[in-house]
């Protein structure tokens, strides 16, 4: 299957680099590109996009807003959006993941980074370098003093108690930034297993993918941030 990539950036020097380099691999193609977030939710939709590449700052509908838009859309579920952002550090991330993103990425990585984000994301699985993605929502929630993050959101606070007590124990351990495999091999069970785990919490706490599995384990304090 070719993976439908379309292109979100208000520089079009930026969306020309991303085209050409998306285009160069057989397993993908740019589908579109936009200038801000309302055009980019827009044509995600009509192009059937798979994967959106979204900056985070743009005039008009930001990346955020554009983030959101597109979570919300029950048709759009299958859409994956990939936040490019100049800031590594940078609290529109933390909020795009929790509005939905799959992961974040800076526009200074090499190319074979981006692409392999794009199949990454497309896959549904953890988003290159999950323990980033982690260290970054750690820092940002204890900057915020959220305390017991069960007190700020006790919808999904309430949703946690409805995991096993090995779906929980997964969830910690995705929260840790740890891949199936790694998970598998410390819990002696099969990757297929921990799969399958990944995916009734996903189900059970209405995440999208990994990425918001992350935020989840922090928000509601299954997972404690740790600032170095």
């Amino acid at each position: 299957m070719t993976i439908r990539v379309l292109l979100a950036d208000d520089q079009a020097l930026l969306r020309s680099a991303f085209r050409v380099l998306v285009d160069s691999e057989p397993d993908m193609e740019v589908v579109g590109e936009a200038s801000d977030g309302a055009e980019a939710a827009r044509l995600a939709a009509e192009q059937r996009a798979d994967v959106v590449l979204m900056d985070i700052r743009m005039p008009g509908t930001d990346g955020l807003a554009a983030t959101r838009m597109i979570s919300a859309d029950p048709s759009l579920a299958h859409v994956r959006v990939v936040i490019l952002t100049t800031f590594e550090v940078d609290d529109y991330v933390v909020q795009s993941l929790r509005a939905g993103a799959s992961g974040f990425l800076g526009k200074g990585s090499e190319p074979d980074e981006l692409l392999s984000a794009i199949r990454v994301a497309a896959g549904g699985e953890a988003l290159l370098s999950p323990a980033a993605t982690k260290g970054l929502i750690a820092r940002f929630l204890a900057q915020e003093g959220t305390g017991d993050g069960a007190e700020r959101d006790p919808a999904r606070a309430e949703r946690l108690e409805s995991l096993t007590v090995r779906e929980r124990e997964v969830l910690v351990q995705v929260a840790g930034g740890l891949s199936n495999d790694e998970i598998a091999e410390r819990l002696e069970v099969s990757p297929l297993t921990v799969k399958t785990h990944v995916n009734r919490a996903m189900a059970k706490l209405g995440a999208r993918d990994r990425a918001q599995l992350v935020v989840i384990a922090y928000e509601t304090g299954l997972v404690r941030p740790r600032v170095e």
